[in-house]
């Protein structure tokens, strides 16, 4: 999630070239593996189940020859496969309800903390040359090129994440450094870690004040980068199904979308996402009671905040997410970020509700809606000044502060066409009542549709087409239109 950060101004990057050569060196994940969608039975424990025929390779010990020659090999393996695959490993509770590739993911996802109960089997291009797979810490990442051509001259904001029209950009250059706990064992706590280094034009959806955030917020960089993630994951099986308690700073949890771009059904996001909050700081416990139900409580400085910044103060989390014993439909709901809701740097008071709906072996749907809102927020037209990186409101005439509430609705469609092909259709209507999240007091629409195409496991290509409708006021390309219309791709390629 982002908050209000895609409507501020851009000057060219001044980071080094080396920052992506480093990131190109490093790898990205391999999405988890779908398994069956047969029910269990309600105390199952575990569920060993076939393997994908497209599945990643399976660890090797370290073969001789230079890394750069393993490496070669792995991407040979991974786009023409001979070796056989292997079986998939025991994992707790239910099966996955999809097939990743080529969905996101193969779980109805909750955020705030790994799976539950799935073991770590994915292997990557990186540590499958430098120690055949072996070790528990990984290090990996992707980088992901873009280009769009737009009816907008200046700017495609509120959309995301291509806001720049007309060019081709590096939105993502991703280095992960990850242990995930051993969540699948009952016997012993375990702890996991995770660290980010992101760079490119994505920055700005995922910058945090006070966190090297004058980049976007002061010098308006067209190119930034962020330590986006750093968590420690304390795993403690003792505690109902198990319990993952994460400390640090972590992706925002509420929502079908993410700032991370594999984790996402559509290359550019939809409006709902593109106001939202991004990222938190604090600690955030998640329950697994049993197969159908997990609780979440979490306390935080506030949405889009470093502790140590004015605008931080204690806000709270809670989430409940309940999966249907057929594991065709999930619903999560959550109440995020909740304090007294004045005024700050993206103090959003956030009420997140999805729903994902399985039909049939092909087709399933992803619905999200929310309500947001802060309190006195500046009016635009008054005496006071909102702070940098955040918009004021449009409040009545001799207001110099009032109430800003916005609310949102998508759904996707999404159909799997194979292992490695899918299509989506996006629907999305947003009401910024006041202006505050994207500097327009109007409503908006935008439809969406794309085809996702993997190459093996390590390259995917999500071209799109995308119409997008302002209806009460011209709010496209700086304000100078109501409607925009874009084509545009992606290309992601994992390392």
């Amino acid at each position: 999630m982002f908050a209000n950060v895609c409507k501020r101004p851009a000057a060219g990057h001044r980071l080094a070239l080396s920052g992506i050569v480093l990131c190109g060196l490093l790898g990205a994940p391999f999405l988890a593996r779908g398994q069956s969608i047969d029910a269990l039975p309600e105390d199952a424990t575990a569920q060993q189940t076939p393997a994908r025929s497209d599945a990643t390779p399976a660890a090797q010990p370290v073969s001789a020859g230079s890394f750069f020659g393993r490496l070669a090999a792995f991407y040979r393996e991974d786009w023409h496969p001979t070796a056989p695959p292997s079986p998939a490993p025991a994992r707790r509770g239910p099966p996955s309800p999809l097939d990743s590739p080529p969905f996101p993911s193969a779980d109805w996802s909750y955020g705030g903390s790994p799976i539950i109960g799935e073991a770590d089997t994915n292997s990557y291009p990186l540590m499958t040359a430098l120690n055949g797979a072996k070790s528990r810490t990984k290090i990996y990442g992707w980088i992901e090129p873009s280009v769009n051509g737009s009816t907008s001259a200046h700017s495609n904001s509120p959309e995301a994440n291509d806001a720049y029209p007309n060019r081709v950009e590096l939105n993502q250059a991703v280095i992960y450094v990850e242990r995930l706990p051993d969540s699948v064992q009952r016997e012993h706590i375990d702890v996991g870690f995770h660290l980010t280094a992101f760079y490119g034009t994505d920055y700005r959806y995922t910058t945090d004040k006070g966190y090297i955030s004058y980049q976007l917020i002061r010098d308006h960089h067209q190119y930034g980068f962020d330590p986006v993630l750093e968590y420690v994951d304390i795993y403690v099986p003792q505690v109902a199904h198990g319990m993952n308690i994460r400390i640090g700073r972590f992706i925002s949890i509420p929502g079908i979308e993410a700032q991370l771009s594999p984790n996402n059904y559509i290359f550019s996001h939809s409006l709902l996402y593109s106001i939202d909050p991004f990222t938190d700081t604090g600690v955030l416990a998640t329950i697994q009671l049993n197969d159908r139900w997990t609780v979440q409580a979490g306390l935080t400085g506030g949405h889009d905040v470093a502790l140590w910044t004015r605008d931080a103060q204690p806000s709270a989390t809670a989430c409940v997410s309940y999966t249907t014993k057929s594991v065709d439909d999930n619903f999560y709901l959550c109440a995020n970020g909740i304090n007294d809701g004045e005024y700050a740097f993206n103090n959003l008071q956030q009420y997140d509700g999805t729903w994902y709906h399985k039909i049939g072996k092909k087709w399933h749907i992803a619905s999200e809606a929310y309500l947001m809102y802060e309190r006195d927020v500046p009016s635009s037209r008054g005496a006071l000044v909102p702070q940098p990186g955040t918009n004021g409101a449009t409040c009545l005439s001799g207001q110099q502060k009032c109430f800003a509430p916005e609310w949102a609705v998508d759904n996707y469609i999404n159909r799997e066409l194979g292992l490695h092909d899918f299509l989506s259709f996006r629907s999305d209507y947003l009401n910024d009542k006041k202006g505050q999240r994207t500097g327009y007091n109007t409503k908006y629409t935008e439809n969406t549709f794309m085809w996702s195409h993997w190459i093996g496991t390590t390259i995917q290509i999500r071209p799109e087409v995308r119409f997008d409708h302002a209806w009460d006021r011209d709010a496209y390309d700086n304000g100078s239109k109501q409607n925009q219309f874009t084509v545009a791709s992606d290309l992601v390629l994992h390392f």
